[in-house]
């Protein structure tokens, strides 16, 4: 089988051809393209693994991050559509993260989830005044939350 990659969007899009076989017969291959790009962070390596391996299954591409400062230094390198972000991290948190990523030109467009155990309504608001897309309750359903990203990706293309 030929096939022709090419770069759309920071992702690499793969066409399949047909191809012809035995006696004249054609065949094709279905390929699947990835559905985005999801930035996973958590300080929590347990959590981090279960989302990652969740959004992985599903089709999308992932890079993980161990905090706020890490996603900082990884976002323009890895290129998400979605950023996962916890709240309760060492070095940076979320609240601040989700503000930095809101304030830089380059990284503001970029969909946010924020996944936490905090779930009091001023946290949510608090998510909604920042500018985050959706909000995460833990424990969460893993379905619900691909979902969520799923929805964040198609936006965001």
């Amino acid at each position: 089988m030929r096939e022709k990659a090419t770069r759309v969007g920071g992702l690499t899009r793969t066409s399949a051809f047909a191809v012809r076989g035995r006696a004249g017969s054609t065949t094709f291959v279905a390929v699947t393209e990835p559905l985005g790009r999801v930035l996973v962070v958590d300080d929590d390596e347990v959590i981090r693994q279960l989302i990652a391996v969740n959004l992985q299954l599903e089709g999308f591409e992932v890079a993980t991050a161990v905090d706020g400062q890490d996603c900082l230094d990884k976002v323009r390198e890895v290129g998400p559509d979605v950023i996962t972000l916890d709240v309760m991290m060492p070095r940076l948190d979320g609240w601040v993260t989700a503000v930095r990523l809101r304030q830089d030109p380059a990284t503001s467009h970029i969909k946010v989830v924020m996944i936490t155990a905090r779930a009091q309504e001023h946290d949510v608001r608090r998510g909604e005044e920042i500018g985050v897309d959706a909000y995460v309750t833990k424990p969460f359903d893993p379905n619900q939350l691909i979902q969520t990203v799923r929805k964040l990706a198609a936006v965001s293309k």
